[in-house]
């Protein structure tokens, strides 16, 4: 009679040996996947320090040349500055030597055939005077 108690109990014992050993495989892959589980997100935190690092180095990066920007700004516009006012003293003298000219026409076609009795001396004209009776004759 004994046999028919310890039949069932075997029974029940390999059937929870069965089990036990599926478990067992189971929590086999839970670790393997969890320890590479913790090697990505190992990988993804330094992934991310380096990312915040580099973020530092594009800020300060961009930051210089921001600045190196602002200076390179301000020197075109005082040197814009300058050639507006260079312009308009030039446009000025330009204006002045234009109402010269004229006048200077005007007399010569009212004078005299005669050649006046004192010559005055030539003078050589300077690089300067030059380039700009080429600019007045280029403009007309």
């Amino acid at each position: 009679m004994e046999w028919l108690l310890d039949i069932p109990l075997i029974v029940l014992l390999t059937i929870t040996l069965f089990h036990a050993v599926r478990l067992e495989r189971a929590l086999g892959v839970l670790r393997h996947d969890r320890a590479a589980l913790q090697t990505l997100v190992d990988g993804f935190n330094a992934s991310s320090q380096v990312a915040e690092l580099s973020i530092g180095q594009v800020r300060a990066a961009a930051d210089g040349a921001g600045r190196l920007l602002t200076r390179h700004i301000e020197a075109a516009k005082a040197k814009q500055d300058e050639l507006t006012f260079v312009m308009e003293r030039a446009d000025a003298l330009a204006d002045r030597l234009e109402a010269l000219v004229r006048g200077g026409r005007s007399l010569a076609q009212t004078a005299t055939a005669e050649p006046p009795s004192i010559a005055t001396p030539v003078r050589p004209r300077s690089q300067a005077e030059q380039d700009l009776m080429r600019a007045l004759n280029l403009a007309r």
